[in-house]
């Protein structure tokens, strides 16, 4: 897909990595839809890029109301929505023993079940339009067995079947579903885990990984788009993904 002229709708997009991909489509072309809890950040985001570039829609991606109020704002706004980048999400650091089942569920509730809703909001649009793209972001951890990580690892596991599905069921519509699975970047990710957040950071000092920038991660995010291919990984290949030193 051209990223130039399309609208692209972003959640998670108040920072990080979300923040990084809508100004990275906003520089190629694209007007940009940013979703996210945290209101001031995403208008001043709004208001970097330019009114005519970008819309902020306040949006709890957890409640699905609030997220087909946010698709239908992008279509008031922009006519249409092309591409959907789930990139909102949360990390959980605790053992199976200590996995507290009501954090499980929050985090499989941000993970996997918005994912999925805002899917659902999107396809009868793209459906309509003959054509779109949907890329979600899923994490490098999956394919590790890391101490601590069960209940994140698991969350991003289960987004990654149900992205292979969910590619097979529309491609006849002229829709791909793409998975992208970034290495540790250097975002607000670690600070805001549930669980013990020394631990996650422990974890990620250990790692013997390099943090990438969301700039790259972002980067590779729009290449999927382009590309349309089912999956791009930034995992070094000693840890088991593409990524050449």
């Amino acid at each position: 897909m051209d990223i130039n002229g399309a609208v692209v709708l972003v959640t998670g997009a108040s920072s990080g990595i979300g923040a990084a991909t809508a100004r990275a489509a906003a520089r190629a072309g694209a007007r940009v839809v940013l979703v996210a809890r945290r209101e001031e950040r995403i208008i001043r985001l709004a208001e970097e890029l330019g009114q005519d570039v970008a819309l902020a829609v306040p949006c709890d991606v957890t409640d699905r109301r609030q997220v087909e109020a946010a698709v239908g704002a992008a279509v008031d706004r922009f006519g249409r929505v092309d591409v959907l980048v789930n990139n909102a999400g949360q990390g959980l650091q605790a053992t199976v023993d200590a996995i507290d089942p009501d954090d499980f569920r929050a985090l499989l509730e941000l993970n996997l079940i918005a994912p999925l809703v805002l899917t659902q909001a999107v396809l009868p649009r793209m459906r309509e339009q003959a054509g779109g793209a949907i890329v979600n972001v899923s994490s490098g951890i999956t394919w590790s067995t890391l101490p601590g990580s069960g209940a994140y690892a698991a969350s991003k596991a289960a987004l990654q079947k149900l992205s292979a599905i969910a590619r097979a069921e529309v491609a006849d519509a002229g829709i791909t579903v793409s998975l992208m699975f970034p290495s540790i970047t250097e975002t607000e990710f670690v600070g805001t885990v549930r669980g013990s957040v020394e631990d996650a950071r422990r974890m990620e000092a250990s790692s013997g990984l390099r943090p990438q920038s969301p700039e790259g991660v972002a980067s590779a995010i729009l290449d999927l788009v382009r590309s349309g291919d089912e999956q791009a990984d930034l995992v070094p290949e000693e840890f088991g993904g593409t990524l050449r030193s």
